[in-house]
């Protein structure tokens, strides 16, 4: 059984010339029409089953946001049905439905009420809710005190958290800072997993292809083509290169070098991580190996080092050291680890505190931000104990004139070299 169900659907909007072509429809005793129909949808029909990840996407005006606000009833449609099989949480307007005159708390209780919740159910996920949002003592002051990010992570934190049958996300992952964007990310991963219906309203194809397992493109109110998101997006990218190259695009303003002259290490105490802490990776440096100021901005393809200062807390033998580097969302781009990239040290002792270097090349990255999340392990790729990973411990971002990194060519890290050093 489908958990939407969409039949035939159109919304027709009226456009008028003018404010009095409008007023002569009304009073016109035959009723002539001064007005076009305007198709935001048309006719449109598709089905959506239970663990479905569906991204739609489309050019500005294709539809997408209409078709979202008639399904959750923002909206009602011109014609034709739909049917919705469970409960909805949506992120159709980042904010909306917040009350700035509650506090944070009193609007979470205010929005889950308004979707159908128990005051015991909300209490039950209260602190979650607060937890996820990052607020601090914020969450008892009034949302108008609030900067306008902070009132986006509440709403987010609010619809992720609620255990929704369905969850409708309408270009929200920009919320917040780098790392609660890569948090709002592995949030969505979560709900994934457990088998949720996820539609996904974005003109980000990697996220598209991170997330979903279909795609469905709208093209002028209508269902262009739907199916497997490497496909779709494929010919998405080809139809907006070729087909519509002389449409106008937002221009993006290059920065200037960053030069940081008061460098220091990354405390990572604060930070999200997981593992068995057989070891902990205490601080973070990430820098240009020929310039360690210039640790913030990059332009591509300088010499850089990881630097990791690690405590041991039991012995381990063959400890792997390793990160992966991320887009803003949350796309691999690339990494390493030195089970490929053998480390000339085999075994670590109990109460050292170690220095690891990780040299390599930075390849050729897209204009933007990006973040790296190191590791240790022990062990094999296959078989290994997962000690300390720490998300999103260092935020970075390249910016360059060299067109070749605005088309963003991703390479695989070469020229790695590791070296480690007891320093205590």
């Amino acid at each position: 059984m489908s958990i939407i169900s969409v039949s035939n659907l159109s919304k027709t909007y009226k456009l008028y010339d003018s404010p009095s072509a409008r007023f002569k429809e009304a009073l016109h005793p035959f009723g002539k029409k001064f007005h076009k129909d305007f198709y935001a949808l048309n006719d449109i029909s598709f089905e959506i089953n239970h663990g479905d990840v569906v991204g739609i996407i489309g050019k500005n005006g294709a539809g997408k946001s209409t078709l979202l606000k008639i399904l959750t009833g923002v909206l009602t449609q011109s014609s034709g049905s739909f049917n919705v099989n469970g409960k909805i949480s949506a992120l159709l307007e980042l904010g909306g439905g917040i009350n700035p005159e509650y506090t944070g708390i009193e609007n979470i209780y205010f929005n889950c009420s308004l979707m159908g919740h128990s005051k015991a159910y909300i209490d039950s996920i209260l602190q979650d809710i607060i937890d996820f949002s990052e607020l601090g003592d914020f969450i008892h002051q009034p949302v108008k005190t609030y900067s306008s990010g902070m009132g986006v992570r509440l709403a987010f934190s609010i619809a992720v958290n609620i255990d929704p049958d369905i969850l409708i996300v309408d270009e929200a992952l920009s919320v917040g800072d780098i790392r609660f964007q890569q948090k709002s990310i592995r949030k969505m991963h979560e709900l994934m997993k457990k088998a949720q219906c996820i539609l996904f309203v974005t003109h980000d194809l990697g996220a598209i292809q991170n997330f979903c397992n279909r795609v469905i493109w709208l093209k002028d109110g209508q269902v262009f083509q739907q199916g497997a998101p490497a496909e779709i997006c494929r010919n998405y990218q080809s139809f907006m290169a070729f087909e519509d190259s002389g449409s106008t695009t937002e221009a993006h303003h290059d920065q200037p070098f960053n030069d940081n002259s008061e460098v220091s290490f990354i405390n990572t105490g604060s930070l999200q991580c997981y593992g068995e802490r057989g070891a902990t990776i205490e601080k973070v440096y990430f820098c240009d190996v020929h310039d360690h100021k210039k640790t913030i901005s990059f332009e591509g393809n300088e010499q850089c080092a990881l630097i990791l200062q690690i405590s041991i807390g039991t012995d381990i033998q063959y400890p792997i050291y390793g990160f992966t580097m991320k887009d803003s969302y949350g796309n691999q781009i690339t990494g390493m680890n030195t089970f490929v990239y053998p480390s000339p040290v085999t075994h670590l002792k109990n109460g050292e505190r170690i220095q690891v270097k990780m040299e390599f090349k930075l390849p050729n990255l897209k204009n933007g931000t990006y973040t790296i999340s190191p590791a240790i392990a022990e062990g094999t790729m296959e078989n290994h104990i997962q000690h300390h990973w720490v998300h999103d411990a260092v935020v970075f971002n390249v910016n360059s004139k060299n067109v070749v990194n605005h088309i963003g060519w991703y390479f695989v890290l070469d020229e790695v070299k590791t070296s480690v050093e007891t320093i205590l």
